[in-house]
Formats: structure tokens, C-alpha cells, sequence
């Protein structure tokens, strides 16, 4: 498996993408829906990364710089037929590494509330994330879930 930094440009990350926010809308109201597109994903502070297996793309991760000293964690996904295996993890621990390498002292994620997203939320809780309010231009939304992990 290889993780690399992707331009965003490729038909399967922007038919993987969709199917991502396909997700977003039919679980989460359009007021609570903070998934990004192809384009809010090419900010210059974001940098996205795919994982690979054989030629087939897996999951995908993002990292966005908040400042010099804070990151936020975006667009975590994983193939729909191979959740719970792994994916997400190893994605994660590649972003934590990179927010380290930067020198993050803190790193932020937004997730949903509802149960479609408790395997999300238990997965940044095994790798140290603790729940916390709004960051950044998040407000209080009950179908929002914020959480930090000081590095």
C-alpha cells in the first residue's frame, strides 16, 4: 500500500469524493454538512492524501492548516466495502506523523453526531483524540462533533 499526496485532478479520487458526499447529504442535514468539494479541497492550506493498493484507490485524508501551530484533520474515507479494516487507521497515523513533522501542537477534527459516524468517532478516540467545543469557525450544532489531540 502506498499513501501520496494527491492533486485532486484524478477521475477516481473526484467519483470517490462525490460518493463521500453523497454520504454527507443523506445522513446529515444541510446545515450540519462541513465535507468539503474538489475545490474547498485545493485551498493552499490543505494538503490531501490518497491511499493506494494495486493500482485501486482505498481511502483518502487531509490535513488543513489552521496556523503555524494548529491543524485540522479533513475528508477521512474510506472505501464503503472495506470500513472497519484498518484503512482509516493507518490513514490517521499518517496524518499524525505529518502534523508532528509540522510541528502542530494541536490538531483539530469536526464529525458528525449521529450514529453513522460512531465508528469515525471511536476511531479518533483510540488514537487519543478527547472531545472538546467549536474550533475555528464551528458553532454549537447538535449534529456536530468536535474533538482535539494535543501532539
Amino acid at each position: 500500500m502506498e499513501i501520496r499526496i494527491d492533486d485532486l485532478r484524478g477521475v477516481e479520487i473526484a467519483r470517490f469524493l462525490e460518493e463521500h458526499l453523497c454520504d454527507m447529504r443523506a445522513v446529515s442535514p444541510p446545515e450540519s454538512k462541513h465535507a468539503l468539494d474538489l475545490d474547498g479541497l485545493r485551498q493552499p492550506c490543505i494538503t490531501f492524501w490518497t491511499l493506494w493498493d494495486s493500482g485501486e484507490l482505498l481511502a483518502c485524508g487531509a490535513l488543513k492548516e489552521l496556523d503555524a501551530e494548529t491543524g485540522e484533520v479533513k475528508s477521512m474515507r474510506s472505501r464503503s466495502n472495506l470500513r472497519r479494516t484498518g484503512l482509516g487507521s493507518r490513514m490517521l497515523v499518517h496524518l499524525l506523523a505529518e502534523a508532528k513533522r509540522r510541528r502542530y501542537k494541536q490538531l483539530y477534527l469536526e464529525t458528525g453526531a449521529m450514529p453513522f459516524f460512531e465508528p469515525a468517532r471511536r476511531l479518533y478516540l483510540k488514537h487519543g483524540f478527547s472531545y472538546c467545543g467549536p474550533f475555528g469557525s464551528y458553532r454549537l450544532d447538535p449534529n456536530s462533533v468536535h474533538m482535539v489531540l494535543d501532539l
